[in-house]
């Protein structure tokens, strides 16, 4: 018979690392504040988007994460290291994939991630075991043993995103990695930072391919300034309407019947100038998948020839445009 003294104590939970934390960092050169307080918090086992316009701080706050700039003020961890008093541990921890690859063009592609892997201290032959795996997740394996002077930008990049893996980090900072990649290598690379972040990295990418990041991240920071600027911050609706965009054959019978059930509307500027004569479309605001089903469910019972439904952008895009108007 069991006893109250008999109750089973459950096991710790497992601890998650951490990840990225950026506390009131502050970064100025010479009278421009580059960054004027941001704050961050990018989950270990996630993908966080960094958004802003051009001049936001974004590459500034990635090379401060890299521990390649020093911070006015504020702090910083990375995967629990301070990068200003904890370097070593703090970029053996980070992988960091710039916006431009620079490399010495001599080199091979297998010789340039055998280099980072000895700058890592990796043993030789776990390194060159760990080139070829590489190079042949970024399909760079038969230009393996070409010098980098022959790849293309997207090549060089594919080989930048290597480099940053070869040792394995806790932490991966990517500052617009899609650049110069063609619609193949990109749909490879989020399939691969999703494969990472399921395995526990935390992955911050930066980039202007806001679709992509719709896709793949599963939070977001926004900058604007120099400054963190929160999603309530933004003008999003509060109860999750997003804009989709609605074609038919009809656009007066469209117009027409949404009039008639008082649902707001506006027109869309984006149609194909191969639209039958009188076919067109509108945009509006649907709550979400269930709404845009209701939605389609209730035109087709009115009689309304729709032809096409789906989203006219994603949260990351809205709230781009919304820090670009802004910002005039």
């Amino acid at each position: 018979m069991s006893t109250a003294t008999d109750t089973a104590v459950p096991p710790p939970a497992p601890s998650v690392p951490p990840g990225i934390e950026v506390t009131a960092v502050h970064r100025s050169f010479g009278t421009v504040r580059a960054l004027d307080g941001v704050d961050l918090v990018a989950r270990a086992g996630a993908v966080t988007a960094l958004v802003g316009p051009n001049g936001s701080g974004k590459t500034t706050l990635l090379l401060v994460l890299a521990g390649l700039l020093v911070p006015d003020g504020g702090q910083v961890r990375i995967a629990g290291h301070d990068p200003v008093t904890d370097g070593r541990a703090a970029r053996a921890a980070t992988g960091w994939m710039p916006d431009a690859f620079g490399t010495w063009d001599s080199l091979t592609a297998r010789e340039v991630l055998l280099t980072f892997a000895a700058a890592y201290r990796l043993p030789r032959a776990v390194a060159s075991e760990r080139a070829a795996e590489l190079l042949e997740t970024v399909h760079l394996t038969e230009y393996a043993d070409r010098p980098a002077s022959v790849l293309s930008r997207g090549q060089k990049q594919r080989l930048g995103l290597a480099r940053a893996l070869v040792h394995r980090p806790d932490v991966l900072l990517l500052d617009e990695p899609a650049s110069g990649l063609d619609p193949r290598s990109r749909v490879d690379l989020r399939v691969l930072l999703r494969d990472l972040a399921a395995a526990g990295t935390t992955v911050l990418v930066s980039s202007h391919v806001l679709s992509e990041l719709d896709e793949m991240a599963d939070d977001a920071v926004f900058l604007s300034g120099g400054r963190t600027v929160h999603p309530h911050e933004l003008g999003g609706a509060a109860d999750g309407a997003r804009e989709w965009r609605v074609r038919a054959l009809s656009l007066e019978a469209l117009t027409t019947w949404l009039d008639s059930t008082g649902t707001p509307w506006r027109p869309d500027d984006a149609g194909g100038g191969d639209a039958p004569p009188g076919s067109g479309g509108v945009l509006l605001p649907v709550a979400g998948e269930v709404g845009a089903a209701q939605l389609l469910a209730d035109a087709v019972r009115a009689g309304v020839p729709v032809t096409a439904l789906a989203p006219a952008g994603g949260a990351l895009e809205r709230a781009y445009l919304t820090l670009e108007e802004e910002r005039r």
